[in-house]
């Protein structure tokens, strides 16, 4: 027997409940590990509540990042035994996998190993954020140094991820928020520039940071209104990902900004980099290069333990949060 989170019904965090199940040994190319520490996500919460790519299938599980001990290897599975600490890469969908638990059964494609020097915390914080960022600014963006980076939704896990990638190769990182109250977290983070949105002028700051040119990368989780500012603030022949739909606000296509800088509007999931094995194998040697230099350090919010899954979904959604929330088991 082990204990799980499931949910019967999309809702609130209050629809998350703590239930014992028997979990069957892992088929082939599957593996069983004692879970130590749980990263939760964004993702997450949008699936609980229905609002997720795919919709849930009921009773059901979710979770995508782990980190702990295997325990039962199934059949086919080679360079992982008994013993082995391993953590979770989210590559899978949560209908077929959820890491919610003191157990779990993880595809053997999604194991990697982290440097030793990392706690189970961090360990268990670091994939979805760190892959996240990678994916869209250095696969895709290929950004260089000296180029200017703007990252809406800063204070949250993947976006100081985005500050930490940026700085490493030399970029400028300007952190947006919303108001002034996570400036001074966000320059000890690593910002260069913090921009208070609803107290500064986005396109005007932004101006004056980079003499006039524009910011050639944005990575934004928010979407809605804010995006036409976005692109009045961009540089000539620049790229807007789009990875989230935090705001409830419809999204405008700013049509003349587009044409006349010659942007590019991306779309970005992390599934799309997360199952390919070569794209991936470059970015987890990136990762745990700088993970094992101390370039990258996962920033931990706050800890809960499972036994209060609900309340850390409720902080989750609270947006109080400066980087990654982690729940122990």
């Amino acid at each position: 027997m082990a204990r799980v989170v499931r949910f019967h019904k999309t809702g609130g965090p209050e629809v998350l409940r703590l239930e014992e199940v028997e979990l069957p040994l892992p088929d082939a190319g599957e593996v069983q590990i004692r879970v130590h520490a749980l990263g939760l996500n964004r993702a997450e919460a949008m699936f609980r509540s229905g609002t997720y790519l795919y919709e849930p299938q009921f009773p059901a599980r979710l979770g995508y990042e782990a980190a702990g001990t295997v325990e039962v290897v199934g059949e086919g599975v080679k360079g992982y035994k008994a013993g082995d600490a391993v953590s979770v890469v989210p590559s899978f969908s949560m209908n077929k996998y959820g890491m919610y638990g003191d157990v779990a059964i993880v595809p053997a494609s999604a194991l990697a190993r982290h440097p030793a020097s990392l706690s189970w915390t961090d360990a268990a914080a670091a994939w979805m954020q760190y892959l996240t960022a990678y994916g869209a600014l250095i696969e895709i963006a290929a950004m260089q140094p000296q180029d200017t980076v703007l990252i809406p939704a800063a204070s949250s896990s993947v976006g100081l991820a985005a500050i930490q990638i940026a700085r490493m190769v030399g970029a400028v990182p300007v952190a947006l928020t919303r108001g002034g109250s996570k400036r001074a977290a966000l320059q000890a983070a690593g910002a260069a520039h913090v921009i208070a949105t609803t107290e500064q002028d986005l396109v005007k700051e932004v101006r004056r940071i980079t003499g006039g040119k524009g910011a050639r990368v944005v990575f934004d989780p928010v979407g809605g209104p804010t995006v036409t500012q976005l692109t009045e603030a961009m540089s000539r022949l620049g790229i807007l990902f789009l990875y989230g739909a935090l705001s409830s606000e419809p999204t405008p296509l700013p049509l003349m900004n587009v044409l006349g800088k010659g942007l590019t509007i991306r779309g970005y999931t992390l599934l799309e980099f997360t199952t390919d094995p070569e794209r991936l194998g470059r970015a987890m040697q990136f990762i745990n290069e700088g993970l094992a230099s101390g370039k990258l350090k996962p920033v931990v919010a706050k800890v809960f333990p499972l036994e209060e899954i609900v309340e850390a979904h409720r902080f989750l959604e609270s947006n109080q949060q400066i980087g990654k929330i982690v729940v122990t088991v």
